[in-house]
């Protein structure tokens, strides 16, 4: 019996928080260092101010380690000379630009490699203008996909989630909004993605002839990540979902309805049960914490929601989610993990 795919998650995705400490690139920067006992050279980093308001960064190892992407709005890409300016061994260094690194602030990175065995996929692409093909290397069908054009500004965040409803390739959602489901075909073509290509059709959004966009790819690998859809029940004896790992980290969007953010929690910010504190993918503001609407128990097989927020927990709504693990819940030897 097939418990894990990954006994070690820490080879493919890190949390790290620090303090900020305005050391600008000419004197070094801040050289951060990541907490794993594995050493993991970042492909994807997401950075985040929690103590002020800032956008959140994203930095990629295909477009360029100076490039930035910001999550909750529609410009286009920024090069920051001052951001993220290394991909180290162990970790990413960091100018004096306030979004990474200003002085006493809090900080959080949520920290990729990329790897088919872990499934996940960057794909750089040019738009056509028609419907067309691209490739990937997964060799496995993506469970999630995020597209963001990235040469002009006034393009917004396009998200594919394979349980986001009954015929996912007819829908979508935007990661810099607080939308509902969209139906339309003007995406994904009602094209579901395949172990080899994803479809994208006419939008100016993901396929405009000669822009060029970016695709952070996923599939779910068992005891390490798992990208599915669960329904509120509206108290604090919230819904629980099963997972098979101890979350590192969950990304939840009610999908049913308007009016609420991409919620974000972790297992570094609070550390411990129940964890209200939380973060949100879309909008600049720091970090919520000690709240009592989008709060939840990360489990050591799972989540549980405790709160009744809108975001996390209406009854009856039904909401889609990104988790990744920081450990199996029964590792490869059939052995099981500790407890929170």
């Amino acid at each position: 019996m097939a418990f894990t795919d990954i006994d070690n998650p820490e080879l493919h995705f890190q949390i790290k928080t620090y303090t900020g400490n305005g050391t600008a690139i000419g004197s070094g920067g801040q050289a951060i260092t990541l907490d794993g006992d594995e050493d993991m050279q970042p492909d994807l980093v997401w950075i985040k101010d929690r103590t002020d308001s800032d956008r959140p960064r994203l930095f990629d190892a295909v477009r360029g380690v100076t490039k930035e992407l910001d999550t909750s709005d529609t410009t286009g890409e920024t090069t920051l000379t001052e951001g993220l300016t290394t991909f180290g061994s162990d970790g990413f260094t960091v100018g004096n630009h306030e979004g990474v690194n200003s002085s006493s602030d809090n900080f959080v990175a949520w920290c990729w490699k990329e790897s088919a065995d872990a499934g996940f996929d960057m794909v750089s692409y040019t738009g056509s203008g028609s419907s067309q093909n691209v490739s990937h290397s997964l060799s496995a069908v993506p469970h999630v996909m995020i597209v963001k054009r990235y040469d002009d500004d006034g393009n917004y965040w396009v998200v594919y989630h394979h349980k986001n409803t009954s015929a996912p390739e007819t829908d979508y959602l935007r990661l810099d909004g607080t939308g509902a489901t969209v139906d339309d075909a003007s995406r994904w073509d009602d094209t579901a993605p395949t172990s080899s290509v994803f479809t994208v059709k006419d939008s100016s959004q993901v396929n405009g002839s000669s822009n060029t966009y970016m695709n952070y790819l996923w599939t779910e690998k068992q005891g390490f990540s798992k990208f599915g859809s669960y329904t509120g029940n509206g108290n604090a004896d919230g819904t629980f979902v099963y997972l098979g790992f101890k979350p590192a980290w969950l990304l939840i969007k009610r999908s049913s309805a308007s009016g609420t953010d991409w919620i974000l929690h972790d297992n570094k910010r609070a550390g411990f049960n129940v964890n209200d504190d939380y973060l949100a993918a879309n909008t600049s503001a720091a970090e919520v914490t000690g709240n009592t609407y989008q709060n939840l128990d990360l489990l050591s097989n799972g989540f549980k929601m405790r709160g009744a927020g809108t975001g996390t927990n209406t009854d009856g709504a039904t909401y889609i989610y990104m988790a990744f693990a920081e450990q199996p819940f029964v590792n490869s030897n059939g052995v099981p993990c500790n407890a929170r």
